[in-house]
Order: structure tokens, then sequence, then C-alpha cells
């Protein structure tokens, strides 16, 4: 369960539910404790948002709020959570670097690399032939998910 605070004494409380195909995310608007709106998004592997419940998200501010309204509380939203999921990015990034500190070979380097990318990034999917590649291949590779992960992003 995930909360997102507004202006205003609104609050969006987002949640996540399994179903039989698959799962939904449900989001409820409320204004001082009490329910003004609700949105839900079935899924049925995953979802493509930008960020966790972001669809029921702006769908609840939709439905309760005026266009303009609506507009200045999506990007309040999305501006947090795009925040938050920066800097967790970042993090990941930089243990994932730190393989170059605490191990000695180009081998040990990049299985620790990948190790901390996957345990970061979970459902992150490396090629099928990623195991034979060169170390070097794989350190030009895990370099650049690593050095896109701690960029700041653009915008």
């Amino acid at each position: 369960m995930e909360t997102f605070t507004l202006p205003d004494d609104f609050i969006i409380v987002c949640r996540s539910e399994g179903t039989r195909y698959g799962f939904r995310h449900l989001a409820e608007l409320t204004h001082n404790g009490r329910g003004v709106a609700k949105d839900k998004a079935c899924y049925y592997n995953r979802t493509w948002e930008s960020y966790t419940f972001a669809t029921v998200i702006h769908g609840v501010i939709d439905k309760y709020f005026d266009e303009v309204t609506a507009k200045a509380y999506k990007e309040i939203v999305d501006k947090k959570a795009r925040g938050e999921v920066e800097e967790s990015f970042k993090m990941i990034g930089a243990v994932a670097k730190l393989g170059e500190l605490f191990t000695d070979t180009p081998e040990e380097q990049n299985k620790w690399k990948r190790r901390m990318l996957e345990a970061g990034l979970p459902g992150l999917d490396f090629p099928e032939d990623f195991d034979g590649l060169s170390e070097e291949e794989k350190e030009i590779r895990l370099n650049k998910v690593i050095d896109e992960l701690r960029q700041k992003p653009a915008g």
C-alpha cells in the first residue's frame, strides 16, 4: 500500500491485489478522511507505468477534479514519485559500481555488478547469450547500464 498526499487535505491511497488472471491496482481519493473517488486498472503480468500506481492515480484525479486542478495535482504526484525512483536507480548503480572496489578480477567484478543489478531491478532480463560473452564485453555492457542508472535524467 502506498499513500500520496495532495494539497487541501486530499490523500490518495493505492494498493495492489491479485486476481484470477493477474493483478490489479486500486486507488481511492479521500478528502478529510472521506472517500470521494476510486479507480482501478487490471493487468495480466506487468504494467508499463513510469512508476507504480501511475495509471490509477491519474485516473482517480481525473474523476474528481476539473481539468486544470487535475493537471496540477498529477504533476505534484508525478514529481514526487519520479524523484523517489531516480534516487533508487542512483543507489542501485552506486552499489553495483562498488564491485570494482570489492573484487579483484574482471570476472568477479562482472558477477558482482550483475548480481546487484538483478537484486535492485527485479525483472531485469539479460540476453540468453550474456554468459558466453567475453569479460571485456560484459564489463562494457554492465557499465553502460550502471552509468545510465547513475545519471540524472534530463528534464
